[in-house]
């Protein structure tokens, strides 16, 4: 495998830590996120960073047990970026000091002016006089530690940005990885320059490593992978089929919760196109059968993940020798599941495909895509060769319609469902959108309203359309339509699905609510 000079970015709990390792990428930097609880003396002398960042977090200093790095990080000899908790742990391990929040919290935008001079951390920053930044603390850095200046402050923090430049260690109270720091790029950029990183972490570089890997673990024992027809267990599919070809079987799960004429086209593509082994497992009647009755979103989920791995279980059998399940597993399903590695970020829901396995499941794990982003498994792909229409498929959830049908799921419902998100869809394609928009679905509400068509009185659902903008998932804003195309579209979906008689838009940005209705 290759060998890339390392970041090592320790994790105390952000819920945005892994989008500091996505800006890293961005400038072709190998990066790996590590709780704290893991960074100990050994480990760092193991890992041999060339950089470190360290995150940001929910902790205080000031709680018992606070989330606090090994003392021997600060004598490895090389840059140390702090942000927001990452800054106020640095201040307090270093001779500063923290206080309560006291009326200083800040949450949101806000803008930092400069101080003292400039350094090379901030090439590029100041150009206007100021820089919009996004903040999120309660706690605030009071006194910096010895050695350290101040080059930037915001209403609410003195100490917005603070350096020692002797020892390259430098600290910011904001987070520039979000898009709300608008030039937040531009400061890694100038820190992994600093450190010396020659940008030489490829999509092409990634392939490799993960082809070696792959063979590496799995030997010449066999893999059956979880195929969903979507972009992230196929991209999956093929890089282990290139890895070690016919040892993999694909198994496709019809659970009866995709979209319309979808499990056709999937068995077709895989079967005809990549003539790669294809098991489909036509299940509806199972997961259906299991989920009568069922309402609560985490219920379902839970039901479906159990659910595949009892089918992947049954047909392993089918698989001489069958050792491993390989799965389309993204970084973001693990850390809004639980915290990447095990570190301490709040869990927000958990997901199919990592939520549902339970600890003895007779087959052991291969996860090519666990650490990259939906941007980069579309990149991979590329890299793999798929064709660019598949690749720039919008994001398809693991348990398909299930979540996108609030309440109870009825075979009735979910062919109305299938019905008016084809509408949609191909209303979107007609306007020439689809590639602007990040993700486009149609949610069927649990509730039904009274309407006239022609002269009679109907009693149909409701449905909502969702259409975000996104780079990465992790955060989203909704698409602004225009009401002409809202309209058109709203009049297609009644005239041509029986069983819907009103249209809503939802414009529900993420945060606060997710992409998904469940």
């Amino acid at each position: 495998m290759t060998h890339h000079d390392r970041l090592l970015i320790v994790d105390f709990g952000s819920q945005v830590t892994q989008l500091i390792a996505r800006r890293l990428r961005e400038l072709k930097v190998y990066c790996e996120i590590h709780p704290f609880q893991n960074v100990t003396d050994a480990f760092l002398q193991e890992f041999s960073p060339k950089a470190v960042i360290f995150s940001g977090g929910p902790s205080s200093v000031f709680a018992d047990g606070a989330p606090m790095p090994p003392e021997s990080v600060f004598d490895l000899g090389v840059p140390i970026l702090g942000i927001c908790y990452g800054q106020q742990v640095m201040m307090h391990c270093l001779g500063g000091k923290v206080e309560r929040g006291h009326g200083t919290a800040e949450f949101g935008r806000a803008y930092v002016v400069p101080k003292t001079g400039t350094i090379a951390l901030l090439n590029g920053w100041f150009d206007d006089g100021r820089e919009q930044v996004w903040m999120s603390h309660g706690d605030h850095v009071s006194e910096i530690a010895p050695g350290f200046e101040v080059y930037g402050t915001s209403p609410n923090a003195p100490f917005a940005i603070t350096a020692d430049v002797a020892r390259n260690f430098y600290a910011v109270q904001f987070h520039p990885e979000v898009h709300h720091t608008p030039n937040g790029k531009t400061l890694y950029e100038n820190f992994v320059k600093l450190a010396g990183f020659s940008g030489d972490w490829t999509m092409g570089a990634y392939r490799d490593d993960a082809i070696a890997k792959i063979r590496e673990q799995v030997g010449d024992k066999k893999v059956i992978c979880g195929l969903s027809g979507g972009v992230d267990s196929s991209v999956a599919a093929v890089l282990i089929h290139e890895a070690i070809g016919d040892q993999l079987t694909c198994v496709f799960v019809d659970h009866g919760l995709l979209r319309l004429n979808e499990a056709q086209e999937v068995v077709s593509m895989f079967r005809d196109h990549y003539n790669i082994p294809l098991i489909h497992a036509d299940e509806a009647e199972l997961f259906l059968g299991a989920l009568e009755g069922i309402s609560d979103p985490e219920t379902k989920r839970k039901t479906i993940g159990k659910l595949f791995i009892d089918v992947f279980q049954k047909h392993a059998h089918e698989i001489d020798g069958a050792e491993f399940l390989a799965q389309g597993t993204l970084y973001p399903d693990v850390i809004e599941s639980v915290s990447f590695s095990g570190g301490p970020s709040v869990t927000i829901k958990s997901h199919h495909n990592v939520g549902g396995l339970p600890e003895k499941m007779g087959l052991k794990l291969v996860e090519p895509l666990r650490e990259l982003f939906k941007d980069e498994v579309r990149a991979l792909g590329r890299e793999l060769g798929l064709p660019e229409s598949f690749i720039a498929r919008h994001p398809f959830p693991g348990p398909g319609l299930a979540i996108r049908c609030p309440g109870e799921i009825t075979r009735d419902k979910l062919e109305i469902l299938r019905k008016a998100d084809a509408v949609y869809i191909d209303q979107i394609r007609k306007h020439g959108l689809y590639d602007e928009i990040w993700q486009a679905f149609v949610a069927i509400l649990p509730v039904r309203t009274v309407g006239v068509m022609g002269d009679g009185r109907t009693y149909d659902y409701a449905c909502a359309l969702r259409a975000v903008t996104s780079v990465d998932g992790m955060t989203a804003d909704y698409y602004p339509f225009s009401h002409e195309f809202l309209g058109e579209t709203a009049t297609r979906i009644i005239n041509e699905v029986q069983g819907i008689n009103r249209v809503t838009y939802d414009i529900t940005s993420k945060p606060p609510g997710t992409i998904e209705w469940e």
